[in-house]
């Protein structure tokens, strides 16, 4: 029996602005509203594209989301769903807004902190659930526990065939934006919490450009201290270099050489992250539009 799990009040989604496709009823905004990270529009009514700008829109109805859990956890057959006030599966990666407004953001928990079961988005099936990446038919781990909770940002794509002249010239991997997020509290697979972006570590992952946004959730009890790369130092003295070393580390042990950095090895500062949110949420609008091949990717 599958089970289901009703986000908590720190965890719910609910904003007043936000960057939002909406491809079923009932993410629709009663009119429609436009404005903040760019711009597209839907009609309640026809779906009709209004604006080709880059995108997203403002003060759209997001009802509560809820999570319902399906199989076994840790089996081949385990995943964490979706579901609207319905009930109606929706996709984490699609469905849920990116930006609730000045300078918060929606972070969707793939791996709890201080766990090593490699969860992800299934960008290549419907309605993207989150479930236990795999290889060669066997559940995949971390060698060891990630030390903090890590995920994605909704509505963001690293696009595959874009070459970063800022990072050695790198192409994106294919996915949503990673986060990192150093709050003290463990969270659980499908929160979707408000964060605010505080640093980002260009990681190059066997050629391919995969970016760790370094974020804290606003109800950590630290939250007011930190609003930049050098609050980070100052407040979670270490933790920078500690999430550089996980990341370049952790396929060590499975024979691999280590992951890269670009950007002189040093994390770059909010503004910067809030740049590379900006121009992923707008790769991502095109992948959506389908102004570029989504290959095997799963638009549903």
């Amino acid at each position: 029996m599958a089970a289901t799990r009703v986000l908590t009040a720190a965890t719910a989604v609910t904003q007043t602005t936000s960057c939002f496709l909406a491809k079923r009823a009932f993410v629709l905004p009663a009119k429609k509203s436009c404005g903040g990270f760019g711009a597209l529009c839907f009609n309640r009514r026809d779906l009709v594209l209004k604006s080709k700008r880059p995108f997203s829109c403002s003060a759209i109805y997001n009802p509560q989301v809820k999570v319902q859990e399906e199989g076994p956890p840790e089996s081949l057959d385990y995943r964490v769903f979706f579901l609207d006030g319905s009930g109606k599966k929706v996709s984490p990666w699609h469905d849920i807004p990116l930006t609730l407004g000045d300078g918060v953001f929606n972070f969707i928990v793939e791996i709890p902190k201080e766990s090593k079961a490699k969860m992800e988005v299934a960008t290549d099936e419907d309605f993207t659930p989150i479930k236990q990446d795999t290889k060669k038919g066997k559940l995949r781990y971390y060698p060891y526990n990630i030390n903090w909770n890590y995920g994605l940002l909704p509505q963001t794509w690293e696009d595959p065939s874009h070459a970063n002249s800022e990072v050695e010239g790198c192409f994106g991997d294919n996915d949503p934006v990673d986060v990192v997020e150093i709050g003290e509290t463990q969270r659980k697979i499908g929160d979707v919490l408000k964060i605010k972006p505080l640093a980002a570590l260009a990681m190059i992952d066997e050629g391919e450009l995969d970016w760790k946004i370094v974020a804290i959730s606003l109800d950590d009890p630290k939250a007011h201290l930190v609003n930049d790369v050098e609050d980070v130092e100052k407040h979670f003295p270490g933790t920078l270099t500690a999430i550089r070393d996980w990341f370049r580390d952790y396929k060590i042990p499975d024979g691999k050489p280590a992951n890269r950095f670009g950007l002189g090895d040093k994390p770059a500062n909010k503004e910067y992250a809030l740049k590379i949110i900006h121009e992923t949420n707008e790769s991502w609008a095109k992948l959506v539009k389908r102004s570029v091949d989504a290959g095997d990717l799963s638009l549903y």
